[in-house]
């Protein structure tokens, strides 16, 4: 149980200047938390500070000892960190501050420090205090300036709270002009802003300010001029960082670079709030808010997932722009499109066969679990590279590369012609997944069976026993360990496309396709020519080998991984079960078919494929419409339109039919420009 919550006299009474650090910290954090009391009405919180004011307005002796540790602990404490660096990494580098943040997660600040950035997540570390802050009103935050923070410097020297500001104002300053100048953003941004080095000139505009405010003061007109010239200084700086994305959209995406940008900018809205508080003529309102605003960042500060959603914005959104170009490909619009699926689903199919039978192979050696799960591995990636070579299909793969595509055709979803047109995309995609799906299964189902039996004809030894052809039968039951190991292969789908959109950044990035194309070592070795060739081949190939190597890797090594740590995950791909399904079948002979076994693991196939398909389609699209900030989406009309289109054209959502045009829509004039028939 915690201990009671002191009164406000015992607080009072506990002031001691003299006490040791942590202790007059920890009084101060005490204080602030009878102000928070129950933490349920702002307005109550502010309250508690007009009592508190009454009560030290009536104690003379009591604002002696107040203002005795105000003063020490104004000549301990530093607070230039807590407002020009609090909420910024200490280093800008995106792992770094992952690392800090957790490090911050586990082992939180002590009372005994002087630096106030630390003691600040002490002192005020919930969202109410942020909103207490900003609901004190000016008569109140006047009673608090005047009373318990006068501050009376000695005679000729600036303030505390000006000298305070202005060296936060001068270390965020040259932590701007700093990153500014840094080689990875100064080579990436554009050449005209390259000519004007606006970071160069940065810390030279703000000494002409604190020049002329120490010497003039704040409200001089020469302060006002430099304040002027210094705020159209950070523009120039905020704009030539922006040029920096231009270069990174061309050339690729780097998360640290992703995340120095975002650092900066933030930077740049820091010190104007600082100037913000410098220029007022409420300057008690003014630091009310500041205070309010800090406290928001560092909640913001400690939040591991709000800095991973934060510096991967742009690469989330190159990878599903990446994988919406490659969808384009995976969508049939017409009959020729169509059938030429069917026959890439076929091919694919035939591999995957000839996969699964080696699969088995793999499993009859006995190897190690790892050794296993490698062998595996590789016979997964040779046959999905194989397919891709020959330009054929495996069903499974689509829809991480189709989800983005269709995402992309929200953003437009404004008159209801366009709903029209976002549900025949849909058509399409649903009979595209569909044909795929059957051109696949199909296939597996029949060369897996006649391939064994044929083997068998000729003489060969049976695939399997009747014991391991019973258990895959069992193994593969609808309501079985299907559907969770079904959901873990459709997530394995949906990270392989995550990783071949992060290597062909990756690879641009890095130029690797120049490299490859220019390096005297590969036109040595290719010649000129040819290195040319690889260049370009690599440039335009390299997601496909990434996808399809990473994606056979995850189905054999997940397994073994995870099982080491003693969860048992197996791999439930559709076109695999249905192969294996098939071998078992043939081995068990006619009678099999009278088996209820047989028919609830073709019940499985169908489950493994429809989760397989529908997780990864799940997880790409909602991750296509984070990165590409679609929102506000009326699905009430694309569930309507969807309805109507259902009950116009069912067999369109399977078939190439002839689609007819909505019934209110007016009859196509071929006289007009623009109509097709």
């Amino acid at each position: 149980m915690a201990p009671p919550r002191p009164d406000l006299p015992e607080l009072l009474h506990a002031l001691d200047p003299l006490a040791p650090r942590a202790e007059r910290h920890l009084w101060l954090m005490q204080l602030l938390d009878w102000v928070r009391g129950q933490q349920d009405e702002p307005q109550a919180a502010v309250a508690r500070v007009r009592m508190l004011l009454d009560v030290a307005e009536q104690r003379p002796d009591w604002l002696g000892l107040w203002r005795h540790w105000w003063a020490t602990f104004l000549t301990e404490v530093d607070a230039t960190p807590l407002l020009a660096d609090l909420g910024f990494a200490a280093r800008s580098a995106f792992l770094a501050e992952l690392s800090d943040r957790l490090r911050r997660q586990l082992i939180p600040p002590t009372p005994e420090t002087t630096d106030l950035r630390e003691l600040f997540a002490l002192l005020l570390p919930g969202e109410f205090d942020a909103r207490w802050l900003r609901a004190l009103d000016k008569p109140t935050l006047e009673r608090l300036r005047r009373t318990l923070f006068d501050d009376a410097p000695a005679e000729g020297a600036p303030p505390y709270a000006l000298l305070t500001l202005l060296n936060a104002l001068a270390y965020a300053i040259s932590q701007i002009s700093a990153a500014g100048q840094s080689a990875e953003l100064r080579i990436r941004m554009a050449p005209e802003v390259q000519r004007q080095q606006p970071f160069a000139a940065l810390p030279i505009g703000f000494e002409a300010l604190r020049q002329a405010v120490l010497s003039h003061g704040r409200d001089s007109a020469p302060a006002l001029v430099a304040l002027a010239q210094l705020r159209e200084q950070l523009d120039a700086c905020r704009a030539a960082a922006a040029s920096v994305y231009a270069h990174l959209e061309e050339h690729g995406i780097s998360v640290h670079i992703e995340f120095q940008l975002r650092q900066l900018r933030q930077r740049i809205i820091r010190v104007k709030a600082l100037l913000l508080c410098l220029e007022t003529d409420e300057p008690a309102q003014a630091t009310a808010q500041l205070l309010s605003h800090l406290v928001r960042v560092q909640l913001d500060s400690r939040s591991v997932g709000a800095l991973v959603r934060s510096s991967t914005e742009l690469l989330a959104a190159r990878v599903t722009e990446r994988n919406a170009e490659t969808g384009e490909h995976y969508i049939a619009r017409d009959r020729r499109e169509y059938l030429h699926m069917l026959g890439a689903a076929a091919g694919g199919g035939a591999v995957m066969a000839l996969t699964t039978l080696s699969k088995l192979v793999i499993v009859g050696l006995g190897l190690s679990a790892f050794w296993g799960g490698v062998a595996a591995g590789l016979n997964y990636a040779i046959s999905f590279v194989i397919i891709m070579l020959l330009h054929w299909t495996v069903a499974t793969k689509q829809p991480a590369m189709t989800a983005p595509t269709l995402a992309a055709r929200l953003k437009a979803l404004d008159t209801p012609a366009a709903h029209e047109a976002f549900v025949t995309e849909v058509v399409h995609l649903l009979r595209t997944q569909f044909v795929a799906i059957v051109g696949n299964v199909v296939v597996v189902l029949a060369l897996s069976f006649a391939l064994v039996a044929a083997i068998g004809a000729l003489g060969g030894g049976p695939w399997i026993d009747d014991a391991h052809a019973h258990h895959i039968l069992d193994e593969h039951h609808m309501l079985g360990r299907t559907i969770p190991f079904a959901i873990v292969t459709g997530g394995l789908l949906f990270a392989s496309s995550l990783i071949a959109g992060w290597v062909e950044n990756w690879f641009v990035l890095h130029r690797l396709d120049s490299v490859i194309a220019h390096h005297p070592r590969s036109t040595r070795l290719l010649g000129r020519e040819r290195a040319r060739r690889w260049g370009r081949y690599w440039g335009s190939h390299i997601s496909g080998w990434a996808a399809n190597v990473s994606l056979g890797l995850l189905l054999g090594l997940v397994p073994p991984i995870v099982g080491f740590f003693g969860l048992p995950v197996e791999v439930r791909h559709v076109t695999l079960v249905s192969g294996q399904i098939a071998v078992a079948a043939q081995q068990l002979g006619p009678a099999v078919w009278q088996d209820p076994a047989l028919w609830w693991a073709a019940g499985g196939i169908a489950v493994t494929g429809l989760l397989d398909v529908g997780v990864s389609f799940y997880l790409a699209f909602r991750l296509a419409l984070t990165a590409q900030n679609v929102a506000g989406v009326d699905r009430r009309r694309i569930y309507q339109a969807m309805g109507r289109r259902l009950w116009r054209d069912p067999w369109s959502f399977v078939l190439p039919v002839r689609e007819r045009p909505p019934a209110t829509q007016a009859p196509a004039d071929p006289h007009k420009p623009g109509q097709t028939g």
